[in-house]
């Protein structure tokens, strides 16, 4: 007799039938495009770039001068030379000081990647609870079962998804690209209204001026800019204020629907969609409450605040790519990188990845400052309205909020690695007692060392400039260096794959895959004597506990 169980539905369900029902998920098939595929030669200078060498041969270069230029004067007979009595007292306290710069650096890059591992746990925590233990709601009136279904399919869909979009605003906000026009994050949060936001990190320009309102706004690899766009179809660079049929706004208010359906969790139709201001009174007194707003909001200047608008299909060409290195300029070079900051502020646009860097954290032309906070509180109000309703039971409800807290709690620890720096004045001071010792190094090693003194210096400035830049790379590791963290891959390949891979199928039966004639090996350690679980089935629980006692441990 074959196999058969009852299915959810009472009736018997075959083998066949339930070898043709195949849940393996089959994976997704797609290249990386942040795999590195290098030849050996190529891997070898990319992992040469990386060293600290490469960020200190211009220091290391000067001191390579400044040495031979002693050791030739003390070589023609000019005595440029000292007793070598503070080398080693200096040199000792030196190296600790170089040391814990270099571990207070190290402490700030492990605990992003743990509060990065973090996110990636709550991420599957919240889907998975989400996806399995959220019940759809039972029919109510004209609705049908299957309607139903399919709006809950959508909404939990759509609640997984923004927790992709949750990690994604995460990594744009860490790097300083403030907005949401990137490809791997706009078409997942286009269709939400916007927060006005504050930005949960400081601008350079806030601090210098105390406004944001004096800053220009120059064309930054962060942000697309609003003349970059061909009109009529400038989605960044309409002018609302005018009349034309061309502009966005009318479009937007042309095309858009007199209403949505409501989804699983709602009630009723909501106000929102039920009136949708398209006249041009509405708008004009919706745009005085948005002006009085505006002025009246302390992280708001008198530039225009621009909303957030959905870019016809047409423009989706001009989103600018999730991974977004801003391009090397000569004023990443030393000494010219120190006039970065001072041309930065009074807004020269200036190339390199540290102006780069600057400029988007001065800019203010987006709605929210802070879009995984925002994100937040749609998740949050997902969660609200399961209590409201009462469709998961307290514990459910619980491991949402739990998962919600940590998405949130380690936004504002990598926030807090960002606005703690190690202090101005100890960074400054630790470069020159270092940079003192080393110009006083040849006068006291020429003595002994001779010609030896020039590669001496050198290697001895590479040890202790090479800490403190590798202290100041790592410091900060959520940019485009080459140590910082890769955090397109946390989002790409680990919680977008994986978040895809859950909502692949139904939820498994336990019926189907607990009773599965594969399931041979369930009472025995002999490879060779296999019994399906409907054959233990009909053997009955005392043949069952029996064979489980001869077991061995």
């Amino acid at each position: 007799m074959p196999f058969q169980h009852q299915s959810s539905n009472g009736q018997p369900t075959s083998a066949s039938t339930i070898a043709s029902f195949n849940l393996t998920h089959k994976g997704f098939r797609r290249p990386d495009p942040f795999a590195k595929k290098r030849s050996t030669f190529s891997s070898f200078i990319q992992s040469l770039l990386a060293t600290a060498l490469f960020r200190c041969w211009h220091i290391i270069l000067f001191f390579a001068c400044w040495s031979t230029m002693i050791t030739v004067l003390n070589h023609k007979g000019n005595k440029l030379t000292f007793q070598p009595t503070l080398l080693t007292v200096v040199g000792t306290v030196l190296g600790f000081c170089v040391s814990y710069r270099t571990t207070s650096s190290f402490e700030r890059y492990n605990e992003g990647r743990r509060l990065w591992s973090q996110i990636i746990l709550a991420t599957r925590t919240f889907s998975r609870t989400v996806w399995f233990h959220v019940p759809d709601p039972e029919p109510t009136g004209d609705v049908s079962s299957e309607e139903i279904r399919a709006r809950s399919l959508i909404e939990k869909k759509t609640v997984i998804n923004l927790l992709e979009a949750y990690a994604v605003a995460v990594k744009h906000y860490l790097r300083g690209e403030d907005g949401i026009y990137y490809q791997d994050l706009y078409y997942l949060v286009k269709f939400l209204p916007a927060y006005a936001l504050p930005h949960g990190m400081p601008s350079p320009g806030a601090e210098s001026d105390g406004s944001q309102s004096t800053l220009t706004s120059p064309t930054s690899p962060s942000f697309p800019d609003p003349q970059s766009l061909p009109n009529p179809h400038n989605a960044r660079g309409s002018n609302y204020n005018g009349q034309s049929t061309n502009s966005f706004r009318d479009r937007l208010n042309r095309a858009s629907s007199p209403g949505l359906p409501p989804p699983v969790t709602h009630h009723g139709m909501s106000q929102h969609h039920q009136q949708k201001p398209n006249n041009r009174n509405n708008r004009n007194n919706n745009n005085s409450r948005h002006n009085q707003s505006k002025n009246n909001h302390p992280f708001r200047g008198e530039k225009e605040k621009q909303e957030r608008i959905v870019l016809p299909r047409r423009d989706e060409v001009y989103l600018l790519p999730a991974h977004l290195p801003p391009k090397a300029g000569i004023f990443d070079l030393f000494p010219l990188s120190l006039l970065v900051p001072l041309l930065t502020k009074k807004g020269k646009e200036l190339k390199g990845k540290k102006a780069a860097r600057l400029r988007a954290k001065m800019r203010d032309s987006s709605v929210s400052h802070n879009l995984p906070l925002e994100l937040s509180l749609y998740l949050s109000s997902y969660i609200a309205m399961l209590q409201r309703k009462k469709s998961c039971d307290v514990p459910t409800t619980n491991g949402l909020v739990a998962a919600l807290g940590q998405l949130v709690e380690a936004l504002t620890s990598l926030e807090r690695i960002l606005t703690t720096p190690i202090p101005f004045s100890y960074s400054v001071h630790l470069w020159t007692v270092v940079i003192i010792y080393n110009i006083m190094l040849p006068f006291q090693i020429w003595a002994t060392m001779k010609w030896l003194t020039i590669p001496a210096s050198m290697i001895l400035s590479f040890f202790f400039f090479g800490f403190l830049s590798a202290g100041e790379e790592i410091e900060n590791p959520f940019g485009y260096d080459k140590n910082d963290l890769n955090l397109d891959h946390f989002t790409n390949n680990v919680i977008r794959h994986e978040l895809m891979a859950v909502t692949s199928a139904p939820p498994p039966n336990p019926d189907i895959w607990a009773f599965s004639p594969e399931n041979n090996l369930l009472f025995t350690s002999d490879i060779e004597d296999r019994t399906a679980p409907e054959g233990w089935v009909k053997a009955g629980p005392s043949e069952i506990r029996h064979a489980l006692s001869k077991m061995p441990f």
